[in-house]
């Protein structure tokens, strides 16, 4: 049976690199539930603003940003099989909305930008390319869905082999239940994945530039 000391890792192994996963300009425009093409838990947006405190501490210790973007065609020509299930037409390249919430996160030229058809930042993407090319050892994830966007993007992690941690304050899912949900299975895959906003900023502290 595994245990925890076993499977003991480092907060942050080797170099990191932190993906900011899907924190649009459409999180923050006040909409009901009813009103959204994606359900969010109730403090969706208070959880994604405390993101930007791990970005801040990140550029101050030379760890790259890479803002990810979920982003689709006006005709809905690369929606796929997204639109079998509970969501509806989202992200389109012809609303404003979609842009990256630049301003809330603070984004700047020198911060890495990748958009995405799929819900994975590997599918599809260059992501892979670009961690190759930081050397990026571990990955720390922040923003939404907890359910959708970060978990998929954390098994593909995962699966080529990265450590990865998800600060669980700074990322929110459709429903409170399916981001329990998915925090645990997450954690499931690697022991110490699942960690707090003062965690991940101390552990950052703590590497030498």
């Amino acid at each position: 049976m595994a245990t925890d000391q076993l499977n003991a890792r480092e907060l942050i192994e080797g170099r990191a690199a932190v993906i900011v996963i899907d924190i649009q300009a459409s999180t923050f425009v006040k909409k009901t539930n009813d009103e959204r093409a994606i359900p969010h838990m109730e403090d969706y947006d208070v959880r994604m603003l405390k993101a930007r405190a791990v970005i801040d501490k990140a550029r101050e210790c030379e760890i790259p940003v890479i803002f990810i973007q979920e982003i689709h065609r006006a005709n809905l020509i690369d929606f796929g099989r997204e639109l079998d299930g509970v969501e509806d037409i989202h992200c389109l390249d012809n609303n404003p909305d979609t842009d990256l919430a630049k301003e809330q996160m603070g984004f700047i030229p020198g911060d890495y930008h990748i958009q995405k058809r799929r819900y994975s930042a590997f599918f599809g993407t260059d992501l892979e390319i670009l961690l190759k090319g930081l050397k990026a050892e571990t990955l720390i994830l922040v923003g939404g869905l907890t359910d959708v966007c970060v978990h998929y993007t954390f098994v593909d992690g995962h699966q080529s082999d990265y450590f990865c941690r998800v600060v669980e304050d700074c990322v929110a899912g459709s429903g409170i239940e399916a981001h329990n949900a998915s925090l645990k299975a997450m954690e499931y895959l690697q022991t110490g994945a699942i960690r707090t906003r003062d965690e991940v900023i101390a552990a950052m502290s703590n590497i030498t530039i």
